[in-house]
């Protein structure tokens, strides 16, 4: 029998993986809602993936301020007390023998000020976005442009989340720049409408992401960065890049100024076709020689072909990981994954 690829160990960095399969980040809403903590239950939910051998674990969207927050139960990293949680969850995922890694989490516009302490969300331009705020149920609040302060105010913000990533005991951090959150928000022509040198053309656009990722590094390291970025974005359904091969191309430029080496290139369908009959992976791989993190409703057969066509070097699984908590055995072992139960998986951290 044919050994699955994502079964074979990988150095990336300072990391030793022990093998390619990533438990992609998903948002579980389980720290509490008032102060952003995280409880054992989040320590233990994180360790049983540590313990069935996951390679590296990202773990759900974490908020760098108050004013980051998109929906209830969002853990933060702004505050001692955040350490203090999360340094239970490292502690016991490396027990485990892992390798976990923060994901830095800012909805911008995407957001209500019930959930950001009375203060409008953050955006790029005042434009609100189209739709319900996620669990609240009411229309996105109108946001607040940021001022040249607020950017610098946000991107220390990001900074000392990757300062308290290191204290808690993450070996590195993702930023999130896709979907159409914050940082994406500054990348877009649809939400950018800006007139200084935050806005303009694309290359232009996408400053305020380069200041931000050049702070993280600084803090945590350049090769505990990754960062996460897409087309697809949440409030957008419909939206596509009008020249997509050549807005890659600009946005991997940006991150080879910084020196970023891994990049988590989103898509809700990795098959998918993007551009001059390529998906996703295949446009960055043309273009990008450092590490790349496949997603996409993956299977583990097609993962392990895509890693042995060299067009990823990893693969992040979501619900399989969700309702299997043995998944990485399951590959191993050659066994049926069970399927996503969205009322009994997403309900409980099993």
């Amino acid at each position: 029998m044919t050994t699955n690829r994502l079964l074979e160990p990988i150095r990336m960095g300072p990391w030793n993986l022990r093998n390619r399969i990533v438990m992609a980040p998903m948002t579980r809403c389980f720290a509490d809602d008032h102060t952003g903590v995280v409880g054992q239950d989040v320590v233990d939910y994180y360790r049983r993936r540590a313990a069935d051998g996951v390679g590296l674990i990202l773990t759900e969207g974490i908020n760098p301020s108050p004013r980051a927050k998109g929906t209830f139960g969002i853990p933060g990293l702004y505050n001692e007390a955040h350490v203090e949680g999360w340094t239970k969850v490292t502690d016991a995922v490396h027990r485990e023998g892992g390798t976990i890694a923060a994901q830095l989490w800012h909805v911008g516009r995407l957001s209500h000020r019930e959930l950001t302490g009375g203060y409008p969300p953050q955006a790029p331009s005042r434009l609100r976005a189209d739709g319900l705020v996620h669990r609240l149920r009411k229309p996105y609040d109108m946001p607040e442009e940021m001022s040249t302060t607020d950017i610098q105010e946000v991107i220390e913000q990001f900074a000392q989340a990757a300062k308290y990533a290191r204290m808690a005991g993450f070996d590195g951090v993702e930023v999130h720049a896709a979907h159409g959150y914050l940082i994406d928000q500054f990348n877009s022509e649809v939400t950018n409408q800006r007139v200084d040198r935050y806005g303009g053309g694309l290359a232009q656009r996408l400053t305020f992401m380069k200041e931000l990722l050049t702070a993280v590094v600084q803090e945590i390291g350049i090769d505990r960065t990754i960062v996460r970025f897409s087309e697809i974005k949440d409030d957008l359904p419909g939206y596509k890049w009008s020249d997509p091969e050549q807005t890659i191309q600009t946005i991997l430029q940006a991150f080879l100024e910084i020196g970023i080496n891994v990049l988590h290139p989103s898509t809700n369908r990795y098959r998918e076709s993007l551009a001059n009959g390529m998906t996703l992976h295949q446009c960055v791989r043309k273009h990008w020689r450092g590490i790349i993190l496949g997603v996409g409703n993956l299977d583990p057969e097609l993962a392990s072909a895509e890693i042995t066509e060299g067009t990823i070097d990893l693969a992040a699984f979501g619900r399989p990981i969700l309702a299997n908590p043995d998944f990485v055995q399951r590959i191993r072992h050659g066994q049926m994954l069970e399927p996503f139960d969205p009322h009994r998986h997403l309900n409980s951290l099993i």
